[in-house]
């Protein structure tokens, strides 16, 4: 059965007026010709998506490409200049850092406020006011003026207010990131109970890894514009590409100066990733034995000749958490020019994983460590261990007894 959507967003843009004049001196001397010294910033150009109900969406992007400007609008505090957007049910928005809060009122006077604007009534805050309080865990500090708490009680505080104000839809903005790591697990917990309910999310974050492990699917805003939306984890992908050919094209403006020779140095391409040891056929699938020596190939083509390069091979569970992983560089391994075509062979001796379907990614790197090529998800490979443990790898453990 398709589920309703709760957040529908057609075609939203949304633009701010940037002054030039640096004081507000200037301003008022240029009023007269303000507008001269005014510029339009179009923060979002055309935006259109849709959350489910009890879906969780990840907004990612690099810093100014609309993320927080777009979760504004969702969450009614910024007006689009164009398009329209539909919300159906309740939401909590922790957006910026003590947004809401007033820092002459203590932290219970706030969370009154802040239940309010909400809409908690009196009976109700009344009710969750100790479960705010514990879950935030500065109960300590509670009756004490909010001007004087650090960045992470501010955090905690709103955090809590927001998931006890019981939302149909929640907007996360980056603001997790400011919390120590034991509140960060206890807001994920949180996130996740929500999700177990039925409830949508909308995560802003700029950890790849958190919104593959939290969200369902993901859009990539660059300048107001989406550039991908889909998969999470294939989102994310296009995110890091993304960001690497912004990266290269940096590293070659610097070098401007430099032969073209040596520029297209970093150019490359990966024409082919395979097994050369370490895995056999069995019914079908390719296995690997754990314990085997597994030896990868990665074909590579330039245009030239690449040199002062590395290569980089990641080895993820099927939930993309990642098991090992290897960068030349940071082993210092120096590797040898390849002219037009050039094979490098990664061998990993005896390598000990549990059972289980694990895939193989592999990166050539530039001279400063950017991704210049990359195969995401290049090999499949099936490991089967006969292990009587659980985890990532296989261990053949000794349980002994004796005195102490």
């Amino acid at each position: 059965m398709e589920r309703p959507d709760v957040i529908q967003v057609d075609h939203v843009s949304k633009k701010f007026t940037v002054h030039k004049d640096k004081s507000l001196k200037e301003r008022v001397v240029n009023s007269s010709r303000s507008r001269r010294y005014a510029t339009e910033y179009w923060a979002l150009k055309d935006v259109s998506l849709h959350v489910a109900a009890g879906e969780s969406l990840g907004l990612a992007g690099a810093n100014g490409s609309g993320k927080s400007t777009l979760l504004k609008v969702i969450g009614g505090i910024l007006t689009p200049d164009g398009g329209e957007v539909r919300v159906r049910g309740r939401i909590a928005a922790l957006l910026e850092l003590g947004a809401g809060f007033h820092p002459d009122l203590t932290g219970r006077e706030n969370i009154r406020l802040n239940a309010s604007i909400l809409g908690l009534s009196d009976e109700e805050i009344d009710e969750q006011m100790d479960s705010i309080i514990e879950f935030s865990g500065i109960r300590d500090f509670i009756d004490t003026q909010v001007k004087f708490y650090s960045s992470g009680m501010y955090v905690r505080l709103a955090f809590s207010v927001a998931v006890h104000s019981d939302p149909d839809i929640l907007l996360v903005d980056e603001v997790l990131a400011v919390g120590d790591e034991p509140f960060q697990r206890k807001c994920m917990e949180k996130i996740r109970e929500f999700q177990a309910e039925g409830r949508s999310i909308i995560l802003v974050s700029h950890s790849a890894e958190q919104i593959i492990s939290v969200c369902d699917r993901a859009v990539i805003l660059d300048h107001g514009k989406i550039i991908a939306m889909g998969d999470a984890r294939d989102a994310m992908s296009t995110l890091r590409e993304n960001y690497e050919v912004q990266i290269l094209d940096d590293l070659r403006n610097a070098n401007l100066g430099e032969s073209d020779r040596s520029r297209r140095n970093y150019e490359c391409s990966i024409a082919g990733v395979g097994v050369l040891e370490g895995v056999g056929t069995e019914d079908g699938p390719t296995i690997h034995r754990s314990g085997d020596t597994v030896k990868v190939a990665v074909d590579v083509s330039t245009p030239t000749v690449l040199e002062n390069y590395g290569v980089a091979l990641t080895i993820n569970s099927e939930n993309e958490i990642e098991v090992f992983g290897l960068d030349s560089k940071r082993l210092h391994v120096s590797l040898p020019k390849i002219e037009k075509i050039g094979r490098i062979t990664v061998t990993l001796p005896e390598l000990n994983l549990n059972d289980g379907d694990y895939m193989v990614s592999v990166a050539i790197l530039g001279p400063y460590g950017t991704q210049i090529a990359r195969k995401q998800h290049a090999l499949h490979i099936m490991t089967r261990s006969g292990s009587a443990t659980t985890g990532f790898i296989k261990i053949a453990p000794e349980i002994t007894v004796g005195l102490p």
